[in-house]
């Protein structure tokens, strides 16, 4: 069996690292930029950050803020035309998923516009040409948008989120600065860094996971484990710590897939527009019990790079509570909720069926049947 790796052909690490997109540019010719960012990142300056670099730099630019949380088809047409009315000839993308999935979809349509509609992205589009070359620049410690081959847009017209998987989306360069993540409310620290846990985690157990992998994900669990709460309240060490490791987690996850909780999340996000990190979170360590008995030693190794004391002198079934329960303990320390008062009963088949559909699923280790979904959906309620 072969196994594949993809990652950026380059990406800048720690405080101040923005200010190598400015060479970067000028290095590989690159003209004028579309920048992609949401409202809010505008409003407070986040992305003046960046753009004042390339100001001082006169490397030129328009930017493109007509994006927002689940971002939708109408997000990425409206950014194609935004790109072509520009003249640009790259993207920088400046945000959390949001952004970053705008922008890979606008990249990958420009380049091949036969995929205009942007649903015909869904699952592994064959596509033949590489996006056009985009800057990844995260500002959430959690969604590692700017190393995955993934990106997730929503259908309003159909209550679904799509899952897009194509080498071709990959950030040339992904620049990953704890300053720019600085100004994340609290909510949106605990909820972004929940998603990188489920990263780590439902890249570790799922069917594809190898020896590789694996390595990426247990460093990313254990540098989550110890770094969030300190984000959260943040703390410089914490949020250093999370930039780090939710980059760590998608090195891994995008070359091997997840499962079932973030196919559930997707659809919690496509109705009712719960944030992604927040739907993670709720998921996870309900997902990890549903799990458990098709993972094998895996979470004793989770509980251990969580912190948890003299696992080998537990019994298969203690350190399979334990990894879940300090997952558990660790979603309450920083201020996730445990039920979803928008969840109706009467919406069950609907996300059961389009959870069971979503590119995700496949890769959980154990097979979910729709009343399996049905029963994880009813423990949030």
């Amino acid at each position: 069996m072969t196994n594949r790796i993809m990652l950026n052909e380059t990406s800048y690490h720690g405080a101040g690292a923005i200010q190598e997109i400015a060479a970067e540019a000028k290095s590989r010719g690159y003209q004028k930029a579309l920048v992609c960012s949401d409202p809010d990142l505008i409003r407070f300056g986040v992305t003046g950050k960046v753009t004042d670099i390339l100001d001082q730099a006169s490397l030129a630019y328009e930017i493109y803020s007509d994006i927002k949380a689940n971002p939708t088809i109408e997000n990425v047409q409206k950014g194609i035309a935004a790109f072509k009315a520009a003249g640009a000839d790259y993207i920088i993308a400046i945000g959390g998923g949001s952004s970053m999935d705008t922008a890979k979809a606008i990249g990958i349509i420009i380049a091949n516009p036969e995929f205009e509609d942007v649903r015909s992205l869904e699952g592994t589009a064959p596509t033949s040409k590489p996006s056009v070359p985009i800057i990844a620049v995260p500002t959430t410690a959690g969604t590692a948008a700017e190393v995955t081959i993934n990106y997730v847009i929503t259908d309003v017209e159909r209550k679904r989120k799509f899952v897009c998987v194509d080498p071709h989306d990959m950030p040339v360069i992904a620049v990953i600065d704890p300053d720019m993540m600085a100004s994340m409310p609290k909510g949106l620290t605990a909820a972004t860094g929940m998603d990188a846990l489920t990263h780590a985690i439902e890249g570790y157990t799922t069917k594809a996971a190898w020896e590789m992998t694996d390595m990426f994900h247990l460093k990313a669990i254990e540098i989550t484990s110890r770094s969030l709460r300190g984000a959260v309240a943040n703390e410089k060490e914490g949020r250093e710590g999370m930039a780090l490791g939710q980059y760590i987690a998608g090195m891994g996850f995008s070359n091997v897939g997840l499962g079932i909780a973030h196919s559930m999340a997707h659809t919690l996000g496509a109705v009712y527009d719960t944030p992604h990190g927040v739907a993670c979170a709720m998921m996870l360590p309900i997902v990890m019990e549903y799990n458990a008995e098709c993972t094998g030693t895996k979470y004793r190794e989770i509980a251990r790079a969580m912190g948890v004391k003299d696992v080998d002198e537990m019994s298969q079934e203690e350190y399979r509570k334990a990894a879940v329960d300090a997952v558990r303990q660790l979603s309450i320390d920083v201020g996730i909720p445990t039920k979803l008062e928008a969840l109706k009963e009467a919406d069950l088949d609907f996300l059961a069926h389009s959870a069971h559909e979503d590119a995700c699923a496949p890769g959980n280790p154990k097979d979910a049947s729709e009343e399996d979904l049905k029963a994880l959906f009813r423990k949030l309620m």
